[in-house]
């Protein structure tokens, strides 16, 4: 018989499930391997568990913080990939998935592929364009959450995404054209 978490254990415990499927679907829209989607989820909550102790509420959401996370996360697997290391390293340690999770998470990719194809179309705008659409328009950040997340101010927010959407429909509308 399992003990309730009490405390810090069940506030996380809170976080995790209100917020894990939100993180799931980030990184299933940055990747269609279901393994990579796993592992990139679990570094993002071990990264959050760890760091817990100083999240601070008034500074912003913990939906923001978690995307904030899950930034670094992603940015750390980029830059680990990029630097071409073999299979053997980048299989080391993983936990291979069984049928039924790797089924679940087929169907959360396959679920994304609009988001993905977005991000194709994403692909002429800047980073920090394309940063800010895809955290208030796709992900479904409040402005204020996805300020936090970016560390910028609110101000700065608004000004980067009016742009950003403007350059997006120009993009759009010459793909159209």
């Amino acid at each position: 018989m399992s003990v309730p978490a009490t405390g810090l254990a069940a506030e996380f415990e809170q976080i995790y499930r209100a917020h894990v499927q939100q993180v799931t679907a980030y990184f299933a829209r940055r990747t269609a391997d279901p393994q990579t989607v796993a592992d990139l989820t679990a570094d993002t909550f071990v990264q959050a568990i760890t760091s817990f102790a100083t999240f601070d509420p008034a500074r912003g959401s913990p939906r923001g913080w978690l995307f904030a996370i899950a930034r670094r996360v992603f940015a750390q697997y980029c830059e680990r990939t990029s630097r071409g290391r073999n299979v053997v390293e980048r299989l080391a340690g993983r936990r291979e998935l069984d049928m039924d999770e790797a089924a679940e998470l087929v169907v959360r990719i396959d679920a994304e592929r609009a988001g993905r194809a977005l991000f194709d179309g994403m692909a002429a705008l800047a980073q920090s364009d394309r940063e800010v659409i895809e955290l208030v328009d796709i992900a479904g950040l409040d402005r204020k959450e996805a300020a936090a997340a970016l560390g910028i101010s609110l101000g700065a927010l608004r000004i980067r995404l009016f742009r950003a959407r403007g350059k997006l429909r120009k993009v759009v509308g010459e793909d159209n054209g």
